[in-house]
């Protein structure tokens, strides 16, 4: 298995790269993707977390090392947020698109 770090930081190149209103953005301190101001992706102890929208289905997606991002204790996971663990890493960069391609549909603030 690739260096997770390595995966990482060979997806965040490529996105910024390809894609002009992508940059680098923190979430929760931990560096991340984003598009325009909107988050979209970032990495967290040797997983990485992704918007996907509250209909994506992780078990369609042949996921099998997710759960919900949920960084608050006394309330509920975040709708549309999954962490992906470093064991599924080979599914990083397909979830990184996807969270790209979802974030985009979002209404701007």
């Amino acid at each position: 298995m690739k260096d997770p770090d390595i995966i990482f930081n060979a997806i965040r190149s490529k996105l910024i790269d390809g894609h002009e209103e992508v940059s680098q953005g923190k979430m929760m301190s931990d560096s991340g993707l984003k598009y325009k101001d909107k988050v979209f992706a970032f990495y967290h102890k040797e997983s990485m977390g992704f918007r996907l929208g509250p209909d994506f289905d992780p078990e369609q997606f042949g996921l099998k090392n997710f759960k919900f991002l949920s960084p608050l204790k006394k309330k509920p996971p975040l709708k549309g947020w999954f962490i992906i663990d470093k064991l599924e890493s080979d599914t990083w960069e397909a979830l990184s698109e996807k969270a790209l391609e979802f974030t985009v549909t979002l209404p701007e603030k």
